[in-house]
């Protein structure tokens, strides 16, 4: 195949890249201009409001980042008074984070409205299409967990 050939525009990762992010930029302005968050610092105080107490590693496994971009959003969260850092009491080497009052006032006000982009942005799609679009996601996921475990079926890099 040349290069002519290929058109980018519908190649499914490039629509998957560009669709995600447009979606994260939009979804952005409900806890950036607020509150000075970045995506980094949503997804992390979101999973702590989730789980509880958590480490850093345990973010980073859940919340697709880099163990980095985790570890300056625990930070700076920290900085800001939205997580805490306890440590654990049966290893002390652990540390485990948790959000304050403070930050679980901050995602009290802006759960409402992610929720209401995310019921705007998929107004566009019957409840079935979007159990399709859904399901598909996770069998794209699956098959990627796959490709990641059979070094024949790793893409050229």
């Amino acid at each position: 195949m040349s290069p002519k050939d290929f058109d980018l525009t519908q190649f499914l990762p490039y629509r998957l890249a560009v669709l995600s992010e447009r979606v994260s930029k939009a979804l952005s302005t409900v806890y950036t201009d607020p509150y000075d968050l970045t995506v980094s610092d949503w997804r992390v105080l979101v999973h702590t409001a989730n789980e509880g107490a958590v480490s850093v590693r345990e973010i980073h496994r859940t919340v697709n980042l880099e163990k980095p971009r985790v570890s300056r959003s625990v930070s700076r969260l920290v900085a800001l008074g939205h997580l805490e850092k306890v440590t654990d009491r049966a290893d002390k080497r652990l540390v485990k984070i948790s959000l304050t009052a403070q930050g679980r006032a901050i995602l009290d006000d802006i759960l409402p409205k992610a929720l209401a982009f995310e019921d705007s942005l998929t107004s566009v799609v019957s409840k079935e299409e979007l159990a399709q679009v859904l399901a598909i996601a996770e069998r794209l996921h699956a098959r990627l967990d796959e490709m990641r475990a059979d070094p024949d079926q790793r893409p050229m890099a």
